[in-house]
């Protein structure tokens, strides 16, 4: 089972800096092409619709020390990206052609989960930074980052690619320490995984000097 669990925490990694990066590859799309095209909302739909998951995953990885306050902005960051994600499914199948004519299309939802993404995203920084379980640069870079895509919103398309770029490091930086040297908070990751599926008592495991190749 610790085999497991060191596997999960590494998946949670390995999910937070791909997908982190193919999010950032997509905003590069749109700001060469100037404007929306299917390529970059493929490849932005892949970015955000795992956005949840490997959020709920990084928290999972700094239970308890994480604590209520993770636990609120890591949910709330990750249901504002459950509807980013429908946006752009919204977008592919009726060929909006740009942010702004999407940011028309959904008006005051859209601004009400930007402040909830900006409010999840700060709450989870901070907890990031007080847990110290991961890097407390990521947290920071994590605050800064979400305030600045905030702040970017109807601005030109570099800017806003620009200002994304904050959340996306901070996540791939929480991804590297889950994979880079950090094995007992990749194990710890998954047994907390583990924990949110399952309600049966367990005895915690020795953890090995090395997993077994599948």
């Amino acid at each position: 089972m610790t085999c497991t669990h060191r596997r999960l925490g590494e998946l949670v990694g390995l999910a937070a800096i791909v997908f982190s990066a193919v999010y950032l590859i997509s905003d590069v799309v749109e700001v060469v092409q100037g404007n929306f095209s299917t390529t970059r909302l493929v490849l932005t739909y892949l970015g955000e619709s795992t956005i949840p998951l490997f959020v709920l995953g990084l928290f999972a990885a700094q239970r308890p020390r994480i604590g209520w306050l993770g636990l609120f902005g890591a949910t709330a960051y990750a249901y504002a990206y459950v509807f980013f994600t429908s946006t752009v499914v919204y977008a592919l199948v009726e060929g909006v052609v740009d942010y702004r004519a999407l940011t028309a299309s959904f008006g005051p939802w859209m601004t009400a989960h930007g402040a909830i993404m900006l409010i999840g995203g700060v709450a989870f920084g901070i907890a990031v930074v007080q847990a110290r379980v991961l890097p407390r640069w990521t947290g920071f870079c994590l605050i800064g980052g979400v305030v600045l895509v905030a702040a970017a919103s109807g601005l030109p398309t570099y800017t806003r690619a620009l200002a994304e770029a904050g959340p996306a490091i901070a996540f791939i930086g929480m991804g590297v320490a889950l994979l880079r040297g950090r094995s007992d908070v990749a194990n710890h990751v998954g047994r907390q995984a583990v924990d949110l599926a399952t309600t049966e008592p367990r005895q915690t495991p020795t953890t090995p000097s090395s997993c077994p190749m599948p």
